[in-house]
C-alpha cells in the first residue's frame, strides 16, 4: 500500500542502521525531519514536538536503493509497464531512485523525450526517476544523438542498452564527447553477430535442450573492446550487466590500471545457472543469459573483491501474451524490481557471501556514485531516502501480488527472505507494506 504523503518528523528507533558511506552498522535511532536525515542517535531533548515514532526492533534501516537500469515501457510499450507502475513496484522493492533506460518507443534521444519521462515521474510522485538518454539517434548505432542537449535536459548517462554499441567508432566518439559533461556511457557488452538467434548460454545444457547458443565469447570480446576504448580515450564507461568469467577478469585487470570503468550485474547471474532452463520457463530467458556454474562463481568472486561495483535489478518486464510463446521466440526479460533485494538477502547475505554493509553498497551507495546523483547514504543533512527492511520475513513470490504491470518473475513460487516494510523518499513516507 502507498504510505502517507506527508513530510512529518519521524523517529526510527531500535533499528540496525546500515550505511556503508559512513562505515555505520549498529543499533541506533534515526531522525528524519524536514525532508532530510536530521540526526543519528538524537537525545530526547533534541526531538521536534510533532514527531511520529516507529519501533523498528529486528529491522534494518538503510539508504533507499538505487537502480542503474529500469525499463519503463512508457512511451510505446505501456502493455509491459508504465512509469506509474514501475515506480510503484520500485517503492515496494526498496528503491528510492531508478534510472530509466532509453529504449522506449520512440527512444529517449531528444531533450523533449527526457522531459516527458521526468514530467510523468513527477506526476506519479513515487520514487525518484533519473533518465538515461540514447548514445545514438533512434538507437540505430549510426550517428551520435544530441548528447549536449540530452545532458542539459537532465540525462545522467548515455546508453543504447539493451542494444549493444556495436559501432566502434561511434562508441569512441561518445566516450570522448561525454568527457566534456563528465557523464558515463553505459554499454551492454555483446557481439551481436555471435549471439544472434541465441536463447541461452552455450554449453552442455544448451546442447541437450537443443536451443540456440549465446557463447561467452560474445560478451568477452565486446568487454575487451570497450575497455581498450576507455584506455585510449580516458572516458567513463559502465558495463551494464556482465555474466562471464572472462569479463570479470578483463575488468579486474582494467581497474588495476586505473581505468574509469564500473560494472553491474543482475541477481539472476548471481543466483541461478543455465540448468534452470530445463524447465523451458520463458521467464528465465534473460539478457545476459543465465551462465554455467563456473561463470557464476567467477562473478561472485568479482562481486566480493570489488571488481563488480553494483547489483542492478535488470528490470525488463514483458506482457503476459508476449511471454506465453515458445522459448525461442519469446522476448528476453523479467520483472525484477520487487525481488532484487530479497534475492540478495536470500542468496548472498544469508549464506555469508556479502555482509549487509557490502550489499547496501552494491545496491545503493555505489549506484548513486556511478550516476552522480544524491542518494545511497544516511549522512546528516542529506535527503531522507530511507528504507526499513525486515530481513527475516519469509514470503513466496506470487505474480498476482506483484505491483509491476507485468508479473513475469523468474522467482515465481520460490520462497525468499527479506522484504521492504517502509520506504521514505525525501522524508515523505511513500510506501508501507501490507500487514506492517
Amino acid at each position: 500500500m502507498l504510505g502517507q504523503s506527508d513530510s512529518a518528523a519521524w523517529l526510527i528507533e531500535n533499528a540496525r542502521l546500515v550505511d556503508p558511506s559512513q562505515n555505520l552498522d549498529r543499533i541506533g535511532r534515526l531522525l528524519i525531519y524536514q525532508g532530510k536525515i536530521a540526526a543519528i542517535d538524537p537525545s530526547d531533548g533534541d526531538l521536534p514536538t510533532d514527531i511520529q515514532s516507529i519501533d523498528a526492533s529486528g529491522w534494518i534501516a538503510a539508504p533507499g536503493l538505487v537502480d542503474l537500469g529500469t525499463e519503463m515501457g512508457e512511451p510505446g510499450r505501456e502493455e509491459d509497464e508504465t512509469i506509474a507502475t514501475a515506480t510503484l513496484a520500485a517503492l515496494a522493492g526498496g528503491y528510492a531512485a531508478i534510472a530509466c533506460n532509453a529504449n522506449s518507443e520512440p527512444p529517449i534521444d531528444t531533450a523533449a523525450a527526457v522531459e516527458f519521462v521526468r514530467q510523468k515521474a513527477m506526476r506519479a510522485d513515487r520514487c525518484r526517476v533519473h533518465v538515461i538518454g540514447c548514445v545514438s539517434k533512434h538507437r540505430q548505432g549510426k550517428e551520435l544523438a544530441e548528447i549536449g542537449s540530452l545532458v542539459d535536459a537532465g540525462a545522467v548517462a548515455l546508453s543504447d542498452s539493451p542494444s549493444p554499441l556495436e559501432n566502434t567508432a561511434l562508441l569512441r566518439r561518445a566516450l570522448e564527447y561525454c568527457l566534456m559533461f563528465d557523464v558515463p556511457v553505459f554499454d551492454h557488452p555483446e557481439i551481436r553477430s555471435l549471439a544472434e538467434g541465441g536463447v541461452m548460454h552455450e554449453g552442455l545444457v544448451q546442447l541437450i535442450l537443443g536451443l540456440g547458443p549465446i557463447p561467452a565469447e560474445a560478451e568477452d570480446l565486446a568487454t575487451a573492446r570497450d575497455l581498450r576504448l576507455v584506455e585510449s580515450t580516458g572516458g567513463r564507461l559502465h558495463l551494464t550487466n556482465i555474466s562471464t568469467s572472462g569479463s570479470v577478469e578483463l575488468v579486474r585487470r582494467a581497474k588495476s590500471r586505473g581505468l574509469r570503468t564500473t560494472v553491474g550485474i543482475t541477481p539472476a547471474n548471481l543466483c541461478l545457472t543455465d540448468t534452470a532452463l530445463r524447465s523451458f520457463d520463458s521467464n528465465l530467458k534473460l539478457q545476459p543469459p543465465l551462465r554455467s556454474s563456473d561463470h557464476m562463481q567467477a562473478c561472485l568472486e568479482g562481486l566480493v573483491d570489488g571488481t563488480i561495483d553494483a547489483i542492478t535489478s535488470g528490470h525488463r518486464p514483458c506482457a503476459l501474451e508476449k511471454k506465453m510463446q515458445e522459448l525461442d521466440i519469446a522476448p528476453f526479460g523479467a520483472s525484477t524490481l520487487e525481488t532484487t533485494l530479497s534475492a540478495v538477502i536470500t542468496y548472498l547475505i544469508q549464506p555469508g557471501t556479502l555482509s549487509w554493509s557490502q550489499a547496501i553498497d552494491k545496491l545503493a551507495t555505489a549506484p548513486a556514485k556511478i550516476l552522480g546523483v544524491e542518494g545511497g547514504t544516511l549522512q546528516i543533512n542529506k535527503p531522507a531516502d530511507v528504507i526499513l527492511i525486515d530481513p527475516n520475513h519469509r514470503w513466496v513470490v506470487q505474480p498476482k501480488e506483484l505491483l509491476s504491470r507485468s508479473k513475469n518473475s523468474y522467482f515465481t513460487n520460490s520462497e525468499l527472505y527479506g522484504r521492504t516494510r517502509m520506504n521514505w523518499i525525501g522524508g515523505v513516507r511513500k510506501y508501507v507494506a501490507p500487514g506492517t
